[in-house]
């Protein structure tokens, strides 16, 4: 799925959608990415604070990646989109 994102809360929404549908616990995506549940949890309710390696991070640990590309300029490829 491609998600369209323009704020921080959708960031956070994702993330605890895409470990959900991973399988993990935040507990479990804590220890993947080397920290602590807390810290999993803090992220997925404001991803304000999350630096690029983070969120680089999680996405890897979630089986997903990141992506941009110049919203001027046609997609290659049609896929399902989500946008907020």
């Amino acid at each position: 799925m491609l998600h369209v994102i323009a704020t921080p809360d959708q960031i956070a929404q994702i993330l605890a959608a895409s470990r959900r549908q991973a399988g993990l616990t935040q507990t479990e995506a804590a220890a993947r990415v080397g920290v602590s549940q807390s810290r999993i949890s803090a992220w997925e309710t404001d991803a304000a604070a999350l630096t690029v390696a983070q969120l680089l991070s999680l996405c890897g640990a979630y089986g997903m990646q990141l992506q941009m590309r110049d919203k001027n300029q046609p997609q290659e490829q049609a896929a399902p989109q989500a946008e907020w």
